[in-house]
């Protein structure tokens, strides 16, 4: 019995319109998780190097973890996987709600598509059973309106489902798969490719039960981290954070210098300051709250529905901003306006937007436009100014609908840069992907998940990033003895989020939790070491991709601006330069990759073990035998 699985994969050829259903089998889970290390793992095997991300070789993978819909706490989320069109390396990304959990209650632990659809149709997944249907009439829809007439359709007003806009359609490279109306599978372009596929949704319905190991030892690991919640030393900061989520840190992020200002080059004392950083924050925001609302299993809940009622901007009935899309619409733009935000991020969930991707190219338009750069005739007439919220939502219009100038800026500033030939010494990428809204300068560890995470431009990938940025630690600057730390942290979170665990779940659950709950989940035993193993099973798995794809250290440049080249000369990160190099080097000493090659070593790939076909690669035929 697989404990925590549901044991099936559907694979669906699109081309075809057939689909298969595959075993999981327990080597397969045991060795990956699941996940995005499930789908590395099948991936590696069905990719071909060097294929077009938007063509029909490529394979788009939603995929769960032992812990979604297990019912444990935090256990609500799962993961999309792709060769990303916006840079050609390895593309996962991670959401929360309700869809992953009824995906597998459906039957399934993952879903994997190859080919493309002559006509748009959808994936309806039902108690064990899949078909495609037409979704002629779906296309040209936004996310909110998709979802309703699905409902309708189908004559269940409980069905959950991951849908692309107009954005997606229209393969925008930034563009995304939302689920339960806000939640979003944000960055690397998944959505772009569920649109060369012609996958409008992908819709699931479930009511069979995840079978468990121990499931009286899930709910007691829930009642202990209930009872820490409600009387912990972290009781209050909890409650807070319950209240405002992650936009609630958004006023004082601003100020203090862990917000990105006026694209990377401005200080938030100076050019922001602190009237307009009270005014785009949850704190300024909830007074337009309904209610709040929690994703499947979370004690927590930091999510709310609020309502907008503003001739201005007609948002209406939407979602609290997360702080990434508050300060890449606030901060970054030198935008106060509060109800633009909202709007913005609105705009976003219907037509299928990763908020950082849309703020940092409108970022770095602003700043071209602002140089002289680029001209209001560049612009379709648009005057981008900094904090002119009105050109703001127009702009953003325009990505969204892939028309004008913002067809040239849906596939990303770096390629805007590249197609207008200017503006790229104020990029702001890192392989072409925009970089999210925590400033190395504040917190250094960040600096390398953006650049070496094999999903580059990443913040919620482990490392030293989050630690710093919380914790009073003095020696945050210290770059020489960071290395075991980064790379323990980093293959923690990768079985956290392959498990299907939200990264919030470290805040409040107690040491060892995560382990804890795997062993009860799948009745495996997980300790420490087994965590650290299968972590860099993980992280290898994914890193291989992108070395088989020809990518080396090298390619991956960071932005002299994000770390402090040359160092601000006032405000809270005045001089301050990181050293990005060392921090790189001491995480591929520790992690046993060469930094010139990015090659794992093949001692470290041997002991890890189940890598055998990444040794073949790497090695040859002859090394994979002996490792066998």
């Amino acid at each position: 019995m697989l404990y925590g699985y549901m044991g099936k994969m559907l694979f669906v050829d699109l081309t075809r319109g057939k689909i298969e259903e595959q075993e999981l089998s327990p080597e397969l889970a045991r060795n990956f998780i699941g996940g995005y290390g499930l789908g590395a793992r099948v991936l590696y095997d069905l990719i071909k190097p060097g294929i077009d991300p938007l063509g029909p070789e490529n394979v788009l993978g939603f995929v769960t973890g032992p812990a979604t819909g297990s019912g444990a706490f935090f256990g609500s989320r799962f993961g999309l996987v792709c060769k990303s069109p916006v840079n050609g390396c390895w593309c996962d990304s991670n959401s929360g709600g309700y869809f992953g959990a009824e995906l597998k209650k459906a039957g399934f632990d993952a879903v994997f598509f190859t080919g493309i659809s002559p006509q748009p149709v959808y994936l309806w997944v039902k108690d064990g059973k899949a078909e495609l249907r037409d979704a002629r009439q779906l296309w040209g829809k936004d996310t909110r309106e998709t979802l309703e007439i699905l409902k309708a359709e189908l004559g269940d007003p409980l069905i959950r489902a991951s849908i692309i806009g107009q954005a997606g359609e229209r393969l925008a490279l930034f563009s995304c798969p939302i689920n339960d109306g806000h939640r979003a599978l944000g960055r690397g372009g998944g959505g772009a490719v569920m649109g060369s596929k012609k996958l409008k949704a992908i819709v699931a319905r479930g009511n069979l039960e995840v079978p468990l190991a121990n499931p009286e030892k899930v709910k007691a690991i829930n009642r202990r981290i209930a009872e820490l919640m409600r009387s912990g030393p972290l009781k209050e900061p909890l409650r807070w954070f319950g209240t405002y989520g992650t936009g609630g840190t958004t006023p004082g992020s601003a100020l203090d210098g862990n917000s990105p200002v006026k694209n990377w080059g401005g200080v938030g004392l100076r050019d922001f300051g602190e009237e307009a950083a009270n005014k785009i924050g949850s704190t300024a925001f909830d007074k337009y709250k309904v209610k709040k609302y929690a994703c499947r299993n979370c004690p927590l809940g930091c999510g709310a529905e609020y309502e907008v009622k503003s001739e201005r901007w007609q948002v209406g009935k939407t979602d609290r901003p997360e702080y990434e899309t508050s300060a890449s619409f606030g901060t970054l733009l030198l935008n106060s306006d509060g109800e633009s935000i909202l709007m913005a991020n609105e705009i976003c969930s219907r037509y299928g937007l990763d908020t950082i991707s849309a703020g940092a190219t409108i970022g770095w338009a602003m700043e071209c436009y602002d140089r002289g750069l680029l001209t209001r005739d560049d612009l379709d007439g648009i005057e981008l100014s900094w904090g002119n919220s009105e050109a703001v939502i127009a702009i953003l219009k325009k990505i969204a609908n892939v028309e004008g100038c913002g067809a040239i800026l849906a596939k990303g500033s770096e390629a805007a840069a590249n197609y207008w030939g200017k503006g790229h010494e104020y990029l702001i990428t890192i392989k072409g992907m925009e970089l999210p809204l925590h400033d190395p300068k504040f917190a250094p560890g960040f600096v390398r998940t953006y650049q070496f995470d094999p999903t580059p431009g990443r913040h919620v990938k482990g490392g030293l990033g989050h630690m710093q940025e919380v914790g009073d630690l003095k020696d945050k600057y210290n770059y020489y003895n960071t290395g075991y730390l980064d790379v323990e942290n980093t293959v923690n979170v990768e079985v956290l989020t392959a498990a299907g665990f939200c990264l919030m779940m470290d805040f409040p659950c107690p040491e060892g939790a995560r382990n804890e709950y795997i062993e009860a989940i799948t009745g495996w035993p997980f300790n420490a070491q087994q965590c650290y193993i299968t972590g860099m099973r993980i992280l290898n798995m994914r890193h291989a991709f992108n070395l088989r794809e020809g990518f080396k250290p090298s390619d991956f440049v960071v932005p002299a601006r994000v770390v402090g080249s040359p160092p601000h000369q006032e405000g809270p990160l005045a001089g301050i330069k990181v050293d990005h190099e060392r921090l790189a080097r001491n995480f591929f000493h520790f992690a046993c990759w060469d930094y010139e090659t990015g090659k794992p070593s093949l001692e470290s790939l041997r002991g890890i073990g189940g890598l055998e076909h990444v040794i073949r690669d790497l090695y040859g035929e002859e090394a994979s035998c002996a490792s066998r």
